[in-house]
């Protein structure tokens, strides 16, 4: 596969996540005139981003950003189906962006592999799984590989492409191509490790945080304004937990914990007693800081 021959992508899974790959891939790909499509077999992530589509291009209308002949031009390049086996054979590239559950991957990419074109690239967007996991249910697995998209992936604009042991140059090359084609920053991670780089980087904040908390050092509020105000982070380590929510910072550090064996990868005592209480950041109304849930 050569990336001039990548014309249609298809996405697997129509989440808050997939559904963002697809948009950004149609919109920012314009220039390549790339047709997406986004599939899945649930019915109600169907209707889900059938409506959510509709409605961002509305607003980019509204606010300006695209006239509404383009906003028509992304709508036509974007199709959205319940029909996964079907769109399939269409794809010269796929994305996968279904629930971080290996089994549920496994059965979906032995699938994928034989409803595609030999030469398709076949890309899950996993920042935890890798596809050396997934990589003998795959025929041809040198076109298997990790593209990694950050949330929101319309704003977003790292793309961490993740060389497997069985990953061509072939396929690392047109997958970069690809990410920066689609208005992406893309960098090339050339060995397979668990939270790849950015996940890993913010990890280790986080961790030191959490330490510095522990210690007495300091309040929860003056290390964010350290990390805000001295190193000029977007969001502090502790507004950043609880935007994401502790629940899920403590279950990808006690599954690393679980494979690694090393006490660095241990969760913090301080949110595992969060998690206990239930105080798992803004979902919940409670974290490290209080919010008000009836504000919308």
């Amino acid at each position: 596969m050569k990336i001039e021959n990548i014309q249609t992508a298809v996405v697997v899974g129509a989440g808050a996540m997939g559904r963002q790959i697809a948009m950004n891939t149609v919109l920012n790909g314009r220039a390549h005139g790339y047709k997406v499509i986004l599939c899945d077999s649930f019915p109600k992530a169907i209707e889900g981003a059938q409506v959510w589509a509709k409605e961002y291009l509305a607003g980019r209308v509204a606010k300006g950003r695209l006239t509404q002949e383009e906003a028509d031009q992304v709508a036509a390049n974007l199709t959205i189906t319940g029909d996964v086996d079907g769109s399939a054979p269409a794809a010269d590239i796929v994305v996968e962006a279904i629930i971080e559950d290996l089994d549920a991957k496994r059965e979906l990419f032995s699938k994928l592999s034989k409803l595609c074109k030999k030469d398709t690239i076949l890309a899950t967007n996993s920042s935890n799984l890798v596809s050396s996991k997934l990589a003998d249910v795959v025929e041809n697995p040198e076109r298997l590989l990790n593209i990694h998209y950050f949330n929101p992936a319309l704003v977003m604009q790292l793309a961490e492409i993740v060389r497997g042991p069985h990953t061509s140059e072939n396929t690392i090359a047109v997958a970069t191509a690809f990410a920066a084609n689609t208005g992406k920053s893309p960098i090339v991670i050339q060995k397979e490790i668990a939270g790849f780089v950015a996940n890993r980087i913010n990890a280790a904040v986080t961790r030191e945080a959490c330490l510095l908390l522990e210690k007495g050092i300091a309040s929860v509020e003056d290390i964010d304004t350290a990390c805000e105000k001295g190193l000029g982070y977007p969001m502090g380590p502790f507004k950043l937990m609880d935007m994401t929510g502790l629940d899920v910072n403590y279950f990808v550090r006690r599954d690393r914990y679980a494979e690694s064996g090393d006490e660095n990868d241990k969760p913090s005592p301080l949110v595992i007693e969060k998690v206990k209480k239930g105080e798992l950041g803004r979902k919940s109304g409670k974290g490290w800081y209080t919010y008000d849930t009836e504000k919308k």
